[in-house]
């Protein structure tokens, strides 16, 4: 199964700052162990949203919003795609980024082609 983390944007790196030392390195202790676990399939920082675009498309009219973009928290500062072999240690790599970043980051489970079976439960709303 593959994994995407999200770690959010923050004010810092909305204004193009690069993260202090520490989490730097702590960041990239834990892209090193991904990597040597074998799980790491990729991971990308963002820059910011002022160098950015948002596109939206209505009945054939196209718009392009240029950033940068309110609501800082809502933003991806970068992503992790891993493949693991289960939810729970997806989780353990996300909790060892986020003790790294010192902030929280989201956990996403990437489609698969077999979500789209005819057994498949991936996409049935939950009550």
């Amino acid at each position: 199964m593959r994994y995407m983390i999200i770690n959010k944007a923050d004010t810092d790196s909305e204004a193009g700052k690069l993260p202090p030392q520490e989490v730097a390195e702590g960041v990239g202790r834990v892209v090193e162990d991904l990597s040597k676990a074998g799980v790491l399939l990729f991971a990308e920082g963002v820059h910011r949203s002022s160098l950015g675009a948002r596109v939206k498309v209505d009945a054939g009219k196209r718009t392009v919003t240029d950033g940068p973009f309110a609501e800082t928290k809502e933003l991806i500062g970068g992503v992790i795609v891993v493949e693991v072999r289960s939810r729970d240690e997806a989780i353990e790599w996300a909790a060892r980024l986020a003790e790294a970043l010192g902030s929280e980051v989201e956990v996403r489970r990437v489609v698969e082609e077999a979500d789209f079976g005819p057994d498949s439960d991936a996409f049935e709303t939950r009550s």
